[in-house]
């Protein structure tokens, strides 16, 4: 009986040597990777296989036929270090033209923006101990600048300005941050691009490192290939588009754009205005105020000096005017004021430069050719104009009159166009320099017209604005690097 009940019991199940195969996990593996050869499932069946065949497939190497290809470039491999062959930026193909936009950006750290703020009536004043201070008086501030603060309803405007952008520096750095190239790259993005161009490129050099810190860049300039379309906007449009402006405001940089040309990096004249920009006064103010009867006058000549370099009068009757209040003075007074100018920061070490690169040079100025004369002389200028006055034989005092034409906004620009004749020297090698509103014509005729320091309308109108301390950062405009520089200057 109990063998019967044995027999009848079930056999315990197991897996046949059929039904096994060298692997545990291929039998229990619920998932298995397509295109896996099913004899490569089991450890062991690989060690077995590997006496037959290779762990890995040969790398495949594709020929260097000599010539990169834009979707596939050569690569190097040496010592762990990749080199990948790339020509975004080098000679273009036979039959077409490089259209490449240069950007150079300059971070205005003499003059850094505060937060768009004006002290607010809801908030408590700071203490009247503390030195009056905008950083300062921004911290205690809700209102807009632009909102008319005035309670008059006569002077309230009627309607109030744009609103400016908020300072973005003050988030990401004072300097050329990575935002802030990241930030000017999406906004040139944002302009229609040449018809048929593809895959827009961009490379950047830093040519100038802040003083206090290593790592902070002050000058960038970015090449962007190829430059927006110039059927939709010229480059002279593009210089004055609002985008740009805004982008200046809100980074607190310069932005210079120029077209990637031979001529950028080779000037061969530089022209100068002298007042506000070889120097940093206005000798016709300097003038006025050495003489004390009436007591307002150097007041009175200063507010026609000013107003003629906004543009608000016209320079050459403006001059005269003041030449006439100048009446009685003795002309050993131009000796007298030489050791009173104030050369520009960076202006000898400049002129220095432009000497050892063989550019010509010259200061066309408004003012007058006994002090322009001897300047340039100081300087190693080339080429020296400006106004002569009417001296009086017999008591050796200004007459108030002036001697021939008067070297005004048309006749810079005569002169300019005379020294580039006279020099052999194209105008797009020419490069003008100046601050007021007589010097928009000069600057207009030359390749180059930069404004350095200079008042609202010349800002808006030339091609090109630096707002520094040195004008020394001219040299950044034709490409040199910092360390260039030091060696042009030494």
């Amino acid at each position: 009986m109990a063998d019967d009940a044995a027999s009848n019991k079930q056999a315990r199940p197991s897996m046949t040597a059929a039904m096994r195969s060298s692997s545990f996990l291929k039998e229990h593996q619920q998932y298995r990777p397509p295109n896996k050869p099913e004899n490569h499932y089991g450890i062991d069946t690989v060690v077995e296989d590997m006496q037959a065949a290779q762990a890995s497939p040969p790398r495949q190497i594709s020929p260097f036929n000599g010539i990169p290809s834009p979707e596939n470039p050569p690569k190097i491999v040496e010592s762990g270090v990749t080199h990948e062959l790339s020509h975004p930026n080098c000679t273009p193909a036979p039959g077409t033209r490089s259209e490449r936009l240069v950007a150079t950006l300059f971070y205005r750290s003499a003059a850094p923006r505060i937060s768009n703020a004006i002290p607010s009536p809801t908030k408590p004043p700071s203490s009247p101990r503390a030195p009056h201070s905008p950083k300062l008086a921004a911290l205690d501030s809700d209102i807009p600048p632009n909102m008319a603060p005035s309670s008059s309803l006569e002077t309230f405007p009627l309607e109030p300005p744009a609103s400016e952008p908020e300072p973005l520096d003050h988030l990401y750095g004072s300097h050329i941050s990575p935002m802030c190239i990241t930030s000017f790259l999406h906004l040139m993005s944002s302009f229609p691009m040449p018809p048929g161009s593809t895959n827009p490129t961009s490379g950047h050099r830093c040519l100038k490192l802040s003083a206090s810190h290593e790592h902070h860049p002050e000058v960038v300039e970015l090449t962007l290939s190829p430059a927006p379309s110039p059927d939709y906007l010229s480059l002279t449009d593009l210089r004055k588009h609002e985008l740009i402006y805004r982008f200046e405001r809100e980074w607190n940089v310069d932005v210079a754009l120029r077209a990637d040309t031979l001529w950028r990096r080779y000037p061969r004249l530089v022209v100068f205005d002298m007042d506000s920009t070889l120097i940093t006064q206005e000798v016709i103010d300097l003038l006025a105020a050495t003489i004390k009867d009436p007591p307002d006058l150097a007041a009175r000549v200063a507010d026609i000096t000013h107003r003629a370099m906004m543009g608000e009068l016209e320079f050459d009757s403006a001059f005269r005017e003041r030449v006439k209040l100048l009446t009685g003075l003795p002309a050993s007074i131009f000796e007298e004021l030489r050791p009173v100018l104030d050369v520009t920061n960076g202006v000898p070490q400049l002129i220095r430069a432009l000497k050892r690169l063989g550019v010509k040079t010259a200061v066309l100025s408004g003012g007058f050719l006994p002090l322009t004369s001897w300047l340039a002389g100081e300087l190693g200028l080339d080429h020296a104009h400006a106004n002569e006055v009417v001296i009086d034989e017999t008591t050796g005092r200004l007459t108030g009159e002036v001697k021939g034409r008067i070297v005004g906004k048309g006749r810079k620009r005569e002169l300019l166009l005379e020294i580039a004749e006279k020099e052999g020297i194209a105008l797009e090698q020419v490069v003008a320099v100046g601050d007021g509103a007589n010097d928009l014509l000069m600057m207009e005729a030359a390749g180059l017209g930069v404004a350095w320091n200079a008042k609202p309308r010349v800002q808006m109108e030339a091609d090109t604005r630096l707002n520094g301390d040195s004008l020394l950062d001219l040299l950044h405009l034709f490409g040199f690097a910092e360390e260039e520089i030091q060696q042009l200057t030494a």
